[in-house]
């Protein structure tokens, strides 16, 4: 673990009343606190074992405890008021107060406009949106009476590029939702509260990244511990401390923070880009190539065609087990010099690929220009990379986006 320059247990005795604690990344800023010995509010809705998430507000109040922490387990859905104001009294005459509240509950659904349906969109905007404006107004009034109160949203910074838009904007208008309560609650109680955001440079292994991603992903990710760390260093400060829009590896190396590997789930591995920070392509590319992707030849193409070379490879790789761990039907509509429809099903027999439409309808339709394709296949581009700077446009299913990189590194090893 990167250890931080520390002078004491700055949150000893502070209460911090947190939104999706039970697991993730919530629990982690919880665990940290508790270790200074602060109070915690559990504010989730998991009181049961849940079948594929693990964690129940009960359990995390144990390890809270079991650190150095006082914990309070309490049953909230941030969409409803009156269990939000139970919570925020029952903390209140707990613990004698609130000082801290970190906004940490939140839905994801990466999917387009036609695709989403609106019960999906009313969650996000309840959850992401309302949920963080509805429990900064209850909160605050406690808030307001504390000696250093601090809000701290985990939403990313304002970043209007068209790109964070076009393939989920349900999704960031809820996202940008919490981002917006910084903006404006900042302002609002200036000299009175810190209001700040954070948001991680990079994917961070948790449950809700593993169903998006499969299990796979997480040698892309990291620990929950860099937001945690970067959440304690952010709240530490003082209330003139406000308004900002803050990266967890940013404000970690801004305190002495230089190992950062330590944080990686797989050490010196190339990692997953969080949305909504405009990436660093070329960089990006570079790094992927160091780590043993073949970049596309210069030498004269086969006599097929590139496309159509590439499509031979992917035959040779896919089998059963490819298809039983993906799961997906793929349609490729790309331009360029080198149009035409491609499919690759992955989700029956042993796997197909070939030109043409697909046998069965697409689960996602990939659009991009034939070179940018071929950079895909051969490990200089990414597909989540692809996507994030407008090279790669998906309808449907975005995490089988994410599941087409494993079936890209065994090209790789077949040397593309």
């Amino acid at each position: 673990m990167a250890v931080m320059r520390e002078t004491g247990p700055k949150l000893a005795g502070c209460t911090l009343f947190i939104t999706g604690a039970s697991r993730g990344i919530g629990k982690a800023i919880a665990l940290k606190a508790a270790k200074d010995g602060a109070n915690v509010v559990i504010a989730a809705k998991t009181a049961e074992p849940h079948p594929k998430l693990p964690g129940t507000i009960f359990t995390a109040a144990q390890e809270i405890e079991a650190v150095g922490g006082k914990a309070l387990p309490c049953v909230v859905d941030v969409r409803d008021e009156q269990q939000i104001d139970a919570a925020v009294q029952k903390a209140v005459n707990t613990f004698g107060g609130i000082d801290i509240l970190v906004n940490n509950a939140s839905a994801i659904q990466l999917t387009g406009t036609l695709a989403t349906p609106m019960k999906k969109v009313d969650l996000m905007l309840g959850i992401n949106l309302r949920g963080t404006y509805l429990t900064s107004k209850l909160c605050l009034p406690h808030l307001l009476k504390s000696r250093n109160p601090h809000i701290l949203n985990l939403s990313p910074p304002l970043n209007l590029n068209p790109i964070w838009f076009q393939n989920h904007t349900a999704y960031t208008m809820a996202k940008y939702g919490m981002s917006m309560c910084v903006l404006g609650m900042a302002e609002e109680f200036r000299g009175q509260v810190a209001v700040n955001a954070l948001w991680p440079k990079t994917a961070i292994e948790t449950a809700a990244m593993e169903m998006m991603g499969g299990a796979g992903v997480g040698a892309q990710c990291r620990k929950v511990d860099i937001v945690a760390d970067a959440a304690y260093t952010i709240l530490s400060q003082p209330i003139s401390y406000t308004g900002h829009f803050l990266v967890d590896e940013d404000v970690l190396r801004e305190h002495g923070v230089r190992d950062f590997d330590s944080y990686a789930i797989q050490p010196g591995h190339p990692l997953l880009p969080d949305f909504f920070l405009d990436p660093e392509t070329e960089g990006a590319a570079k790094q992927t190539q160091a780590h043993g992707a073949t970049p596309t030849s210069t030498d004269t193409p086969p006599s097929d065609g590139p496309i159509e070379n590439t499509f031979n490879i992917i035959r040779g790789v896919i089998n059963a087990d490819v298809v039983k761990a993906t799961q997906g039907v793929y349609q490729f509509d790309l331009s360029g010099e080198h149009g035409g429809v491609w499919f690759l099903d992955l989700k029956s027999g042993a796997g197909s690929a070939g030109q043409g439409q697909p046998p069965v309808k697409a689960d996602v339709v990939m659009s991009m220009d034939s070179a940018n394709f071929s950079k895909m296949f051969s490990g200089q581009l990414k597909p989540t990379m692809a996507f994030m700077t407008g090279k790669l446009r998906i309808k449907g299913d975005m995490t089988l986006a994410i599941k087409l990189e494993k079936l890209m590194a065994r090209m790789n090893k077949a040397k593309l």
